[in-house]
């Protein structure tokens, strides 16, 4: 808080000293613990003389360390106790663990609150630069990407197809798809995709051309792929049907909203095919349009599936 003129001093309330009276003598040394005391003013103490307080600045007056009464002091006259106030406004020290949140400006930094998200590009952090703390935004050291869950289908009984429907747009540029354990109800199928137009259904039209290759556990190899076909594909080899057999995979949809460039989708998936044999398998897929897609939909050549979790995430 400012001042006109000079800062009160700040300090702790302070019994002085004891004082003996020097007959024919008014002024007096203040001390505590035998070193000298300056109070801010007369207005800080309170004086008892022969058991009456004393008015301050008629009584007695105050310079420096030094306590000047009215009139010299005789001899049986008493001293009784001298008590600096000090600043009357400072509080002191509050003992430990007696101040709480309530009683804290909104600007402490006290980590009472918990942010429940991610921060804002702007939100602010307190970093020691060598020893100096400074603040630096979230914008400067945020990773360069994350995975952001937007939807999870989990299979648990027959179902003709898996769909992601609604989530894709143009929130984010980028999509990943992650499939796990899915398990065909039939064996030896195929997994393939079809995506959803701005007409709202899967198009089934010859617009989508993929390759795929792989290698399986018995140093075979497999490819497939198509020029021109109506569907996209997962997997290159047929997904074992047995009870312990399924596949895996990570799918990325590269900007499903653009207009300009025909659409890739990227697959890499680990299959257990109808044969026993594991298989690495990877598949480029383009989608032969320039329109936005906003959504797909997944199946088997043929039956349904019957198990597998299913989990869309955006890339930022």
């Amino acid at each position: 808080m400012p001042y006109i003129g000079k800062t009160p001093t700040v300090g702790n309330f302070q019994v002085c000293d004891a004082i003996s009276v020097v007959n024919g003598q008014a002024a007096y040394t203040l001390q505590v613990g035998g070193v000298n005391v300056a109070p801010e003013s007369a207005n800080h103490m309170l004086v008892s003389l022969n058991g009456i307080l004393q008015k301050p600045g008629s009584s007695f007056t105050i310079s420096g360390s030094t306590m000047t009464f009215a009139s010299n002091l005789a001899t049986g006259d008493v001293i009784d106790f001298v008590q600096i106030l000090g600043n009357v406004l400072d509080l002191g020290t509050p003992s430990d663990d007696t101040v709480t949140a309530a009683k804290l400006n909104n600007d402490i930094i006290s980590g009472q609150t918990a942010l429940s998200s991610e921060p804002a590009d702007t939100d602010e952090f307190l970093v020691s630069d060598a020893g100096t703390l400074k603040r630096i935004d979230y914008s400067l050291i945020k990773g360069g990407g994350s995975f952001n869950l937007l939807q999870t289908t989990t299979v648990s009984s027959g179902v003709s197809t898996v769909a992601f429907t609604s989530n894709i747009d143009s929130t984010y540029k980028n999509y990943m798809i992650q499939i796990t354990e899915c398990h065909p109800a039939d064996d030896g199928q195929r997994f393939n995709f079809r995506l959803y137009s701005s007409e709202g259904s899967p198009d089934s039209g010859a617009a989508y051309m993929y390759g795929g290759i792989g290698k399986r556990s018995d140093n075979t190899a497999t490819d497939h792929n198509s020029t021109g076909t109506n569907q996209g594909q997962i997997t290159c080899d047929p997904v074992g049907g047995a009870a312990a057999e399924s596949f895996s995979a990570t799918i990325y949809l590269y900007n499903p909203s653009g207009t300009t460039f025909y659409k890739n989708i990227d697959v890499d998936a680990v299959v257990m095919n109808a044969s026993g044999h594991v298989i690495m398998n990877r598949s480029a897929n383009n989608y032969n349009e320039t329109v936005a897609y906003t959504g797909i939909s997944f199946f088997f050549d043929s039956g349904n599936i019957d198990a597998g979790t299913f989990k869309l995430y955006g890339i930022s």
